[in-house]
């Protein structure tokens, strides 16, 4: 039997926290094997990114031709892209190789504040990434930006927001809410069978850093096993949820520290 594989195409997080990082631990904490092809060095902690520094995009096509050309990848990720020239290689490499399953994470700003993708970059991702993508993975003010709209603050405004980003071309859009208010987190799953909300209770805890890369990661992982849409995103947000309530058992840095990947193992 084949081993469920996914590949994470993403920038590297310094302090292990987020990123590539991040991604790989989820494949492992969720019995996936995980391949990486690093977009990006992040001179980064819990308190911020402090330097960024892109891979050649001919070296990124090479470890993304590297992966597929050897291993059954069932699933990808995609997270921090870093510039236009890079969205453009991934774009023609899952062209090529034509994933299963492709699960985009927008990252354009991190849990810091600190902004990841080049405002020139915003485009590119809009018309040669969404259209390949399984599914869209846009917290609240991502999915804005990618609208150029004002952030959503009613559940019928982020359904409308879901429904303009299917028409960008992903099969499906997830929309996190974990910037929103009240007592607790619901993110939605907008496709063309309808919305799905999905309500966890709001921790409390500064301990955040990596959520969205891990979350995206978890669906992944989900869909390279072999499980459905819907299946693999209830199953990620209530392991992120557990990870989340279980970050305080870490005291890593001095800012927003890690979740714990772990946490069902110790």
């Amino acid at each position: 039997m084949t081993t469920p594989t996914a590949l994470t195409i993403a920038g590297s997080d310094s302090s292990g926290g987020a990123g590539i990082q991040a991604d790989l631990k989820t494949f492992a904490a969720l019995g996936v094997y995980g391949a990486s092809a690093i977009t990006a060095l992040t001179a980064q902690n819990t308190k911020g990114v402090t330097g960024i520094h892109a891979v050649p995009v001919a070296f990124v096509t090479a470890q993304i031709d590297a992966v597929f050309s050897d291993l059954d990848v069932r699933a990808v990720k995609i997270g921090m892209v870093a510039q236009a020239a890079s969205i453009d290689a991934i774009a023609s490499s899952l062209a090529r190789w034509s994933p299963p399953h492709v699960v985009l994470d927008p990252v354009m700003v991190a849990t810091s504040g600190d902004r990841l993708l080049a405002a020139e970059a915003v485009e590119a991702l809009r018309k040669r990434l969404i259209p390949l993508a399984s599914l869209i993975t846009p917290n609240l003010p991502e999915a804005a930006a990618l609208l150029d709209e004002k952030v959503a603050e009613s559940e019928a405004g982020i359904e409308s927001q879901g429904r303009r980003l299917l028409a960008l071309g992903a099969r499906a859009v997830l929309i996190k809410g974990g910037h929103g208010r009240g007592s607790e987190s619901i993110d939605y799953l907008v496709s063309a069978d309808g919305v799905i909300a999905l309500a966890a209770p709001r921790v409390s805890t500064k301990n955040t850093h990596g959520t969205g890369c891990s979350l995206s990661s978890a669906v992944a992982a989900g869909l390279a096993k072999g499980e459905d849409l819907a299946t693999a995103v209830c199953n990620a947000k209530a392991w992120i949820s557990a990870a989340i309530a279980a970050a305080d058992r870490f005291s890593v840095g001095h800012g927003h520290g890690p979740i714990h990947h772990f946490h069902k193992f110790y």
